[in-house]
């Protein structure tokens, strides 16, 4: 590695540093109904704004003895650890991605690499918070999902013109549809549009609706005190859980419907011809080839959820997850994300285990095992590559 590389190195840990010390910001105050922005951060002990030199990451948690300067109040050690998190995944990224040969098909640093580096650590910067929270509270706040997913719809829209088609089409680095996958992913798209028409007017009605419906947000702040959360258990709610499922298969029933209507459609004669080019032009091809991963991870955790419920009576997995993996599917694709779901429960099973040493469990947060697995595949990349081309080419 060249000196000059080595100078970078610092502020790539550091800049991943302070990226973490944001995102202890968001994992107190999003779940709390809270701006991110505004006021500067306090002590929720006392109230005192913490001053500039008492809010550097990693070292002011260490110099202060883990203690707020004006009322001595403990300070957790997840923001130490979730500062010191964030700057090793930017930093081991960074190496594995640019400075081993451990995966080859990530191109150059300045010939579009960057572009995949970029979107990989906001994904696993946004997963980070969302695991805490999860790990805290046992839920995800959608809007860290709908901002991953926002990123990988923009992200693999432009990317093939920075990085050439082929190659991304060839290594997978960022998802690209087929003519098929496109007809599935634009007709799903209508259909969910559908969906939430009927939603709206009251046609279908929501799952888990209570007399006064709320988001995940609105209940954790009736369920847990300010300062002191505890997790929420949706189990202590009323419902008919088999019912409940039984709403969500009548809201997916439009997205299949019209996913393969589409599909259907776009084979016709009159139509396969024009539908062939226009859905291969790279921009395109790069939107609905992140809009079906999208669909493809939210619908493999929604289907165990919804089987699950069914078969057991009570809820199963959350829709955080649901929502989770969709912005990852719009991320790394359709069969990536699919494995990272089937790695994740090893992880699951091993933190079950853990626990159970220690305490009595009932339910366990799995956002953070779908953010390994998510992890473990990004890791896997060109393994995982080489074993999908093997199987189905």
């Amino acid at each position: 590695m060249a000196i000059q590389d080595w100078i970078w190195l610092p502020f790539i840990f550091a800049w991943g540093c302070c990226i973490g010390s944001f995102l202890n910001v968001v994992i107190y105050r999003l779940p709390r109904d809270k701006s991110i922005v505004s006021p500067p951060s306090a002590c929720p002990k006392c109230n005192k704004h913490i001053r500039f030199y008492d809010n550097i990451p990693l070292f002011s948690w260490i110099l202060l003895g883990r203690k707020c300067r004006f009322c001595k109040t403990p300070i957790s050690s997840r923001y130490f650890t979730v500062e010191l998190l964030v700057g090793l995944l930017f930093l081991g990224l960074f190496l594995l991605y640019f400075h081993t040969s451990f995966i080859e098909s990530i191109p150059p640093l300045l010939e579009g690499g960057w572009l995949v580096y970029l979107l990989h650590i906001i994904m696993l910067s946004a997963f980070v918070a969302a695991s805490a929270i999860d790990l805290e509270l046992w839920v995800i706040p959608l809007s860290i999902c709908w901002f991953v997913t926002a990123a990988g719809l923009v992200i693999s829209t432009v990317a093939p013109f920075i990085i050439d088609s082929a190659y991304i089409k060839d290594n997978m680095l960022f998802p690209l549809a087929s003519p098929n996958t496109c007809a599935l992913a634009l007709g799903a798209v209508i259909g969910l549009i559908v969906s939430l028409v009927l939603l709206v007017t009251g046609l279908i009605k929501r799952s888990y609706e209570s007399d006064e419906t709320q988001d995940e947000n609105t209940k954790i702040k009736e369920k847990q005190d300010e300062t002191n959360p505890t997790p929420i258990n949706f189990d202590d709610e009323n419902f008919n859980h088999r019912l409940e499922a039984v709403r969500e298969i009548i809201f997916l029933l439009p997205i299949f419907i019209f996913s393969f209507g589409m599909l259907l459609l776009t084979k016709n004669e009159s139509v396969s011809s024009w539908w062939v080019k226009f859905s291969q032009y790279p921009a395109v091809s790069g939107l609905l080839g992140s809009i079906f991963g999208y669909f493809i991870g939210c619908g493999v955790v929604w289907g165990i959820r919804i089987f699950g419920t069914l078969a057991f009576g009570k809820e199963a997995m959350g829709l955080g997850d649901v929502h989770l993996m969709g912005a990852a599917g719009t991320v790394v694709g359709a069969f990536p994300v699919v494995i990272a779901f089937f790695i994740a429960p090893f992880f699951g099973l091993a933190w079950v285990g853990i626990q159970m040493f220690f305490k009595k469990i009932r339910q366990i947060p799995y956002g953070p095992f779908l953010s390994l697995g998510i992890l473990i595949v990004i890791i896997l990349h060109d393994y995982i590559i080489e074993r999908f081309n093997m199987f189905f080419f």
